[in-house]
């Protein structure tokens, strides 16, 4: 007696859906979601049925299909877009409808947060001050300092971009100083002479 109810039931229960389906009361809503800007699908989103909490979500592909009646509203969200709605046209004559649904890419603002790795700006103070620096690294740092060091890496590091603009600068302010008269020269100059045997007499030249 129970197994023939169960059967009835089923029976029944799969004439109401193809009399349902036949009268219209359902459809089977099918389409894509895709990004506004770049019309790439959107995987993963979530589609909800407004009206009976029902629903499903978008394939790797965008792509997504289920059950639905005719005039409810469909709700569209996805991490990273604007939630969005669509209402499945009241006046189908058919039982499918597919869509393109765009999703359009949402912007979050967060509140700016600095990171400390001490809590309190004077707690990193003390820390900054009581820091112990290792002696050998310390005489690297001054060996690296030295004007010997400084003097000899100078003659290999050639000039940067803000060197070579200001010596550029220099060249043609030059010659709207001089301009229409000759420039002087040093080999006259008996100013520059005695600087140069001065600087011959301290050795200056022996290097």
């Amino acid at each position: 007696m129970i197994r023939f109810l169960l059967i009835f039931a089923v029976i029944f229960s799969t004439l109401f859906n193809k009399s349902a389906f036949s009268q219209g009361s359902f459809i089977q809503f099918s389409g894509v979601a895709v990004s506004q800007d770049s019309l790439k699908p959107v995987p993963y989103c979530s589609i909800i049925d407004k009206a009976t909490k029902r629903g499903t979500t978008s394939d790797y592909f965008g792509y997504f299909s289920f059950v639905a009646n005719k005039g409810d509203t469909v709700e569209f969200s996805s991490i990273g877009y604007k939630k969005s709605s669509f209402i499945i046209p009241d006046t189908l004559s058919t039982d499918k409808y597919s869509l393109i649904q765009v999703m359009f890419q949402d912007t979050i603002l967060l509140k700016t947060a600095v990171v400390y790795p001490w809590p309190s700006k004077e707690q990193f103070a003390k820390a900054f001050v009581e820091t112990e620096i290792p002696n050998d690294d310390y005489k690297r740092a001054m060996k690296n300092l030295s004007r010997s060091q400084l003097n000899e890496r100078m003659k290999f590091t050639p000039m940067d971009g803000g060197l070579n603009f200001k010596w550029q600068q220099q060249q043609i302010q030059s010659k709207l100083y001089y301009a229409g008269q000759y420039p002087p020269n040093n080999l006259l100059n008996p100013i520059a002479w005695a600087k140069f045997i001065e600087a011959w007499k301290r050795g200056d030249f022996k290097n």
